[in-house]
């Protein structure tokens, strides 16, 4: 499956008894790349860096749980190809993963606009992150959501830099009640380079 490719159509999508027969495979095949993709940022932030294959397999997966045919991959496919990035961006998921219910909703109504305060440095540059175009993910009351689409938009320059694996790159949250920072790895700066045109 391609890691490069832009846009997710029709054609790409498999009827339900070929990804049935197929999901286990693809699934497995996946794996390598999404954990690569992967970075945990403190103790509950990870974010998962999207691409073609993972978002196809989310479309995949969402038609397999909905069973809605035909008729279900157009919005499918509005919903999940604009976090696909177009060549000069990195776009991820971020999720605030805490197990336990009552903790998990009274440290989320400590954390509110935190989609507002992530941050990509290379070197000494930063890319703030700005949350993709769906609803305001912080409640009046403060409340943020567990999860979170983000856009990290890159210059040329930045690009270049990012590849080159000639300075140290950093995924940090700077929100007053989370702040954590993550180097991230030779590996995982390659995959994620790939998104780049």
């Amino acid at each position: 499956m391609p890691e490069v490719q832009r846009r997710i159509t029709p054609a790409d999508i498999l009827s339900p008894g070929e990804y049935d027969q197929q999901r286990k495979s693809l699934k497995a095949n996946l794996i390598p790349m999404k954990k690569l993709r992967r970075i945990e940022v403190g103790p509950f932030a990870t974010f998962y860096f999207e691409n073609y294959a993972s978002m196809w397999l989310q479309v995949q997966e969402m038609l397999r749980i909905e069973k809605g045919g035909e008729e279900q991959i157009p919005g499918e496919l509005a919903a999940y190809n604009p976090l696909i990035p177009q060549g000069e961006e990195l776009i991820a998921t971020l999720m605030l993963e805490i197990e336990d219910e009552k903790r998990r909703n009274a440290v989320l109504l400590t954390l509110g606009g935190i989609e507002e305060t992530v941050f990509l440095e290379i070197g000494d540059d930063a890319v703030r992150a700005t949350p993709t175009e769906y609803d305001d993910r912080t409640t009046a009351d403060g409340k943020t959501s567990s999860v979170h689409w983000l856009r990290f938009t890159l210059t040329r320059d930045q690009i270049a830099r990012f590849r080159s694996g000639g300075e140290r790159v950093v995924l940090g949250v700077s929100h007053p009640n989370y702040g954590h920072m993550a180097v991230l790895s030779a590996e995982s700066r390659d995959a994620l380079a790939k998104d780049f045109a």
